[in-house]
């Protein structure tokens, strides 16, 4: 079933449906069925021996929720590739947080066997930052996601078609800290810190929303320089 569109608004915003560059074609329409099975291939690899097994269940939540809804309700919302590609990376790179639990993925052993050096020692850092990452790139990459989900149900107009998907990025980062929260007193209290990723810095969710918000609003401003898409095509359906 496809979703009815509105007329186009005279925002320079492009639509939500030429986001990705072009109409799927017939390859093109099989990449979100290849994107889960790299992913799936990649979860059930690091699902193997996780650092913490309690850690990777409740980082895993997300997952386990997430990823069933969008195959579920892939026929009345097919978002484009670019945004399929976006959904695709960053839990990608969640999964891997949670084989490690965020606090100790090895980024600088990595970098170190590459190049020689520390990435922490050459930008003067003294705690894991692996979790700040994925706390921009959320932010970063869940924004065209929500562009596209908000043009499907409740499409803005004027400049309201760049605040609200920006503050949608930021009320999810605001629920998903909290339910961090609850979860660490609730489900698992025994895992605390560890779970929660603080490192000892008291401002440590507060600095996520802050980095959440910092690379929506840098996506934005990106998709906002793009020229608006001569055509109002909708998207393929997809297998």
């Amino acid at each position: 079933m496809m979703i009815s569109r509105q007329p186009s608004s005279p925002s320079r915003l492009p639509r939500a449906d030429s986001a990705a560059g072009a109409r799927p074609g017939p390859t093109g329409g099989r990449l979100p069925a290849w994107l889960l099975l790299l992913l799936g291939v990649a979860w059930f690899a690091l699902a193997i021996t996780p650092v913490s097994r309690e850690d990777w269940l409740l980082e895993n939540l997300l997952v386990l929720v997430s990823v069933p809804l969008l195959v579920a309700t892939r026929h009345r919302l097919r978002f484009s590739n670019a945004a399929y590609v976006c959904l695709f990376v960053f839990l990608l790179l969640h999964s891997l947080g949670a084989h490690y639990t965020y606090s100790l993925v090895p980024y600088d052993q990595w970098w170190r066997f590459m190049t020689g050096h520390t990435l922490n020692g050459m930008l003067g850092w003294e705690r894991n930052h692996f979790d700040r990452f994925v706390h921009f790139l959320y932010g970063a990459l869940m924004l065209l996601p929500a562009v596209e989900l908000l043009d499907s149900y409740a499409r803005p107009r004027g400049p309201w078609r760049y605040l609200l998907p920006v503050l949608f990025v930021m009320s999810h980062s605001v629920i998903y800290e909290m339910m961090e929260w609850i979860a660490a007193l609730v489900v698992a209290p025994d895992l605390g810190n560890a779970y929660l990723g603080t490192q000892g810095d008291e401002w440590d969710a507060q600095k996520d929303m802050a980095l959440a918000t910092g690379g929506a609003v840098l996506a934005m401003m990106v998709l906002g320089l793009r020229p608006a898409a001569s055509t109002d095509a909708r998207r393929d359906p997809g297998p």
